[in-house]
């Protein structure tokens, strides 16, 4: 499937389903940046470049063990403000990055659950990088269906297309965050 964001963004969205050949679910997506494989490296692995897309306030200590915190509602309390307690798994630089990740506050039955992310970079033509995201370690249950089809869209409606929006367009202003979902 090709999810066509705002401003010409293509995101390629391939899932794979539950079934008795393949009892594993995984999220992929991809997005082609317009943008050097060190931009875009510094933009996933530090604080200053993951608060240009993806949430107002991060924290990132890039080693294996560190933490990889996105908080989505800073001023929220404790362990209500978006992937807390989220580390780094494994890391190879400018090529792969390995985090674990939580489903949102409003999924406290699996909340303290964790799944795995895995995204792998490479160089493309003409000064552009390749991100390709790998989302993958889900239970099974209503609860677990509903956190994956709630990352199926997060991942490839609004993260990979901001990551895009912010080579292309600038940084996210947070007062005023872009809708790439619509249209």
């Amino acid at each position: 499937m090709l999810l066509e964001a705002a401003f010409g963004v293509a995101v390629h969205l391939r899932v794979s389903m539950m079934d008795k050949q393949n009892p594993d679910r995984i999220i992929r997506g991809e997005v082609v940046v317009e943008a050097s494989l060190d931009e875009v490296w510094q933009a996933w692995t530090t604080k200053e470049g993951l608060q240009t897309f993806f949430a107002p306030v991060c924290d990132v200590e890039l080693r294996v063990g560190g933490k990889l915190e996105i908080l989505f509602d800073p001023d929220a309390p404790e362990g209500e403000r978006g992937a807390e307690d989220t580390n780094i798994m494994a890391f190879q630089p400018r090529t792969m990055l390995a985090f674990t990740w939580n489903a949102p506050p409003s999924m406290p039955e699996i909340r303290h659950h964790r799944t795995h992310v895995v995204l792998r970079f490479s160089e493309r033509p003409s000064g552009r990088t390749k991100v390709t995201l790998f989302h993958d370690g889900w239970g099974e249950g209503e609860h677990w269906d509903a956190a994956f089809d709630y990352f199926v869209r997060a991942w490839n409606q609004i993260v990979l297309p901001r990551l895009q929006h912010r080579f292309s367009q600038g940084p996210v202003d947070w007062q005023n965050p872009p809708d790439l979902t619509a249209g």
